[in-house]
């Protein structure tokens, strides 16, 4: 089911037609895959031009790492870094989102022509609800928890339920949201193949079809179960993307633009029906 979001400047994004690629941008010093290689405003905004050229639809700014031993930064830290390449990021064309959990640096960001939130934390806050029914913005909304009852799907779904609840308490339409079940937080290893071998049960909620979104570039479970060092897991990461489009993921976010962007054309020509 295709689900078309009208984005300020008057951008449109279509979900649910072909499968989104969303590249990743970080715009840190510690960031466990590329930490400080596009720490500059001129790397950053370099690639962020060659991830568009690739094949990447959305562009997903990160200036906080968030990996578990990373370092919490202040929100005027994080902003500071992101006003230095949002505005040229954006005059690219492409999309923009913000990978953020402060609803403060958000709307800022969204000020500066940012155009959708990718909250790690899932709304947890319920002033970034606020923030994206203020700007009618989509928002990624990540579960980020421990497994509770035994069945990990059971528990992302419960999140799911509860984060469209909060959503209704204000007032943003639940079409807004797309989920991410969060791969690698707060889960063990079992749990992260569980969640990636039944993503088609995440795909429907209470028989309403979702949008979802995953994110396993370079992870540890791809560590974990190939002992590939970091820098060499792109084709193990390119097949976790294959799968997840059979299993009907709709946005896929990833380092290897250039790598995984062929691979989704071809498994999008064999799987949904050949050209968008």
């Amino acid at each position: 089911m295709k689900k078309i979001f009208n984005l300020r400047g008057g951008q449109k994004l279509t979900v649910g037609g072909k499968t989104l690629v969303m590249g990743i941008l970080n715009v840190t010093p510690d960031s466990f895959s590329d930490g400080g290689k596009y720490f500059s405003t001129e790397a950053a905004v370099a690639h962020a031009a060659q991830l568009i050229e690739y094949g990447a639809d959305i562009i997903d700014v990160g200036a906080e790492s968030t990996h578990p031993h990373a370092v919490p930064i202040s929100a005027d830290e994080e902003f500071s870094r992101l006003e230095k390449v949002l505005p040229s990021i954006k005059s690219l064309g492409a999309p923009v989102s913000v990978d953020t959990y402060k609803p403060e640096v958000a709307a800022q960001a969204f000020e500066l022509g940012a155009n959708i939130i990718n909250d790690v934390h899932g709304l947890e806050d319920s002033r970034m609800i606020d923030v994206a029914k203020k700007f009618n913005a989509p928002v990624v909304a990540m579960h980020n928890e421990k497994c509770s009852d035994g069945d990990i799907i059971a528990d992302v779904k419960k999140f799911f339920r509860r984060t469209l609840a909060a959503c209704a308490e204000h007032k943003l339409d639940s079409t807004q949201v797309i989920f991410d079940p969060g791969i690698g937080f707060g889960k063990t290893f079992n749990d992260d193949l569980t969640i990636l071998r039944r993503l088609d049960e995440l795909k429907t909620l209470d028989g309403q079809e979702i949008s979802l979104l995953i994110s396993v570039s370079r992870k540890r479970v791809i560590g974990r179960a190939t002992k590939l060092k970091l820098d060499e897991r792109d084709e193990a990461t390119g097949a976790i993307c294959v799968h997840a489009i059979s299993k009907g993921v709709d946005i896929i976010r990833v380092h290897n633009v250039k790598m995984i962007s062929r691979m989704r054309l071809m498994t999008d020509s064999l799987l949904r029906g050949g050209k968008f």
